[in-house]
């Protein structure tokens, strides 16, 4: 009889994963999650150029019922992107934009992460020395 106890050796090595250690805060997760939807990113572009805007202005360019656009506009709330006031039975939506600024610092980790790959690549391919094959005229492969 062959065994296969080998096979399930455990190498005792750490694991390292760099996104599982730098898990994001759940509010940088609801920011992410809104921000996923395009019709929601319509609507914080709309919020941005005019400050105060009513459910119905804000679900007007969609095609959508407004029950529809405050789904949207909840998620954005629970994001902390959007602060809803009522006044009698108008609903007015205001941007919050400090989570986007929080949003961005956490990309901007990641630009930092990229350009410095890139620009080692950027290097290597600079310094390659090595004779590539020219292709032949008239012949095809």
């Amino acid at each position: 009889i062959h065994s296969t106890k080998w096979l399930t050796v455990a190498l005792h090595r750490p694991t390292f994963n760099l996104m599982v250690e730098h898990i994001p805060p759940p509010q940088l997760d609801a920011v992410f999650h809104a921000l996923g939807d395009a019709t929601r990113r319509q609507m914080l572009a709309r919020l941005a150029e005019q400050t105060e805007q009513t459910v119905s202005q804000l679900a007007e360019p969609f095609d959508m019922s407004l029950a529809a656009a405050s789904k949207h506009i909840k998620a954005l709330e629970s994001a902390g992107l959007v602060q809803r006031e009522v006044r009698g039975r108008t609903h007015l939506c205001r941007l919050r934009p400090e989570p986007l600024a929080d949003a961005h610092a956490w990309l901007t980790s990641y630009q930092r992460f990229w350009a410095q790959r890139l620009d080692v690549l950027e290097a290597l391919l600079m310094n390659d020395t090595t004779p590539h094959p020219t292709p032949r005229k008239g012949k095809t492969p």
